[in-house]
């Protein structure tokens, strides 16, 4: 008995399941009767709609009657199909339409079912199954209080990962009523676009920070003589600001409003080149997804141009939007902008290539006009890479010099009961493992995790970090200076320091082109292959002079060899000859002049790197 009443839970579960799973495919999609957008989880088609929607009448009278017919248009077929399977049908407010006006009436029940939206019954019609359909027709009922122009939407799918979003229909109005401007159907979403126009001519900087507020990459650049130039400029006009967006770009150019510097919860336009056009959309994002196109045609007067691999396009939106345009931000508020560019397929959008331009300040849109400024590095990661370029290119190379060849220097002299050179070369060490944990963490914070693009660099990183802790733990646990084993320390100290700095130069040398810095190519490169140079060249010098191989060395080394054979009859005749206090402080000259030197030169060529670092 148990058993059975397990079987007969499991079947009940399991019918609840496949009900949920396929109960969009019987129609009852009242859950997309605002935004018409099936829950499928897919992205719409990028594609031109392969139907029609037509109605019988143009022009109506209240308590009238309009046969709308959706229908596969004869000559487009999407990938050889030429039927569809699901559709929605809705009529709105043609100048406002988030407003559902009048009620439906059924020609075909077999084929067509009434919804019930906004508790108004009939003001939909969807499919009653997913059998293949080639046309549908309803009648719609004009109410007595019908506005002055009504538009009818549809959405339409032919399969479950293809479908088109609310795309615009033909404009009925009440006799003697002008109609509004007709729209087109365009952008993957099926979304509604204004009709757009070719640009005559490119766009020009002229006027940035005067008659217009530009945000430009690089910084002064002019669209119109610069093809490299990414430009952004906004002029409030009456109730409306006119926007124009241009940059290089292998698929699109956008930009976005946000209230913060972190990608998501953002009001996002984007010009996307498909084939020899451009689609000028408004989206939102979430979150580092996909932008998700709006349903709503807000945008005006839109415009685009295509000329050596440059995107352009313009366009002009209200201040204000009505309360149904949901993610659509007020343009009399303050924001950061992001400006990006990036690949696209078929419409759709991929990640972009570099780092989002971000305004360095919030600016009010609809502001007086301002030149702005901007980065494509976030501060944190800025920070990262200073740090790490000044632990591991500067302080560590002058503390590795200091023990490695200023331990016979100032022998009298103690900085708190230590030798100096042992002093400099622990404080040089110690600011090094500070620098680069504080800058180990930084990335962390900035990604909130693991960076997943970023390649070996983050992973040669974290043995770098490990390797900084590992040294000072080591050298808390050395031995005495006469014990026996002393020289196992010696040479592990040596080694894992050697290899902490070579692996710490080569993920520098990864880290300076990464999307988040991303310095100048190739001249940071070599800047940076100059600093690693610099420090080989400073310690070659200084080890072929400690070896004697120098004629410096050679002199000192066996000035006091030689006047112990001299005879005493020759002694007038080297009186000049230096002795032995002499001869180690003629070497630490010397050697202080080789430090002097290579510290400049380090110092010009770190100020360089940091220089560029804060003005990417």
């Amino acid at each position: 008995m148990e058993v059975l009443v397990k079987m007969w839970i499991a079947l009940l579960l399991l019918s609840v399941c496949s009900e949920t799973i396929i109960c969009f495919s019987n129609g009852k999609v009242e859950v997309a009767c605002d935004d018409m957008t099936p829950q499928h989880g897919h992205d719409p088609s990028t594609k031109n709609p392969p139907f029609n929607i037509i109605a019988d009448k143009s022009q109506f009278i209240p308590g009238e009657e309009i046969k709308v017919t959706l229908s596969m248009a004869s000559s487009i077929s999407s990938k050889g199909k030429h039927y569809f399977k699901g559709f929605l049908i809705e009529a709105r407010n043609a100048r406002n339409l988030d407003e559902k006006v009048g009620s439906f009436k059924l020609i075909n029940p077999a084929t067509s079912q009434l919804l019930t939206c906004d508790s108004k019954e009939g003001s939909a019609v969807s499919h009653t199954d997913d059998s293949h359909k080639t046309e549908v027709q309803v009648i719609w009922v004009a109410p007595l209080d019908s506005p002055s122009s009504v538009q009818f939407l549809v959405t339409v799918a032919q399969g479950y990962k293809e479908y088109w979003v609310k795309s615009p229909g033909p404009v009925a109005s009440q006799n003697g009523a002008a109609p509004p401007p007709q729209t087109t159907i365009g952008g993957s979403s099926g979304a509604q676009t204004a009709t757009s126009s070719k640009l005559s001519h490119s766009f020009t900087s002229e006027g940035c920070g005067s008659r217009k507020s530009c945000l430009r990459d690089p910084e002064g650049c002019d669209p119109q003589n610069d093809p490299a130039c990414h430009f952004l400029s906004f002029t409030a006009l009456g109730s409306s600001v006119m926007f124009e967006l241009s940059g290089p770009a292998d698929g699109y150019v956008s930009f976005a409003l946000s209230q913060d510097k972190w990608m998501g919860k953002d009001d996002v336009y984007l010009c996307i080149k498909d084939t020899d056009k451009v689609e000028i959309k408004a989206a939102y994002v979430s979150g580092r997804t996909h932008p998700e196109y709006s349903s709503q045609n807000i945008l005006k007067d839109t415009a685009w141009r295509l000329s050596d691999g440059v995107i352009q396009c313009s366009f002009r939106r209200d201040i204000n939007l009505p309360p149904g345009n949901l993610n659509r931000f007020s343009l009399d508020q303050m924001y950061y902008l992001f400006m990006a560019h990036g690949r696209a397929e078929d419409g759709r959008t991929h990640r972009h290539d570099r780092q989002p331009l971000i305004s360095t300040y919030q600016t009010i849109v609809t502001g007086p006009p301002e030149d702005l400024t901007g980065s494509r590095s976030p501060l944190l990661i800025k920070y990262h890479g200073a740090f790490m370029l000044i632990a591991w290119t500067s302080t560590v190379s002058a503390g590795v010099i200091m023990a490695r060849y200023f331990k016979p220097d100032w022998p009298e002299r103690n900085i708190l009961g230590q030798k100096v050179w042992f002093q400099l070369h622990r404080m040089l060490m110690a600011l090094t493992v500070l620098l680069t944990l504080v800058g180990f963490v930084l990335p962390f914070m900035y990604r909130g995790g693991w960076s997943k693009r970023a390649g070996i660099h983050p992973y040669l990183g974290c043995v770098v970090m490990v390797i900084s802790v590992i040294q000072p733990v080591m050298a808390l646990f050395r031995p005495a200076p006469d014990a026996s084993r002393r020289y196992i320390f010696n040479w592990m100290h040596f080694g894992t320091g050697t290899t902490a700095q070579v692996v710490a130069v080569v993920t520098i040398f990864l880290g300076i082109h990464q999307q988040a810095l991303f310095l100048p190519a190739p001249w940071s490169t070599g800047v940076l292959a100059a600093i690693v140079v610099w420090f080989v060249l400073a310690d070659l010098v200084l080890e072929v002079h400690r070896r004697g191989f120098l004629p410096m060395g050679k002199y000192f080394k066996n000035v006091k060899i030689y006047t112990e054979h001299i005879n005493s009859d020759d002694k007038e005749e080297i009186v000049f000859v230096p002795d032995e206090n002499e001869t180690l402080s003629a070497e630490s000259c010397f050697k202080n002049v080789v430090l002097a030197i290579y510290l400049c030169g380090n110092l010009g060529f770190l100020t360089v790197l940091l220089w560029t670092i804060s003005a990417v």
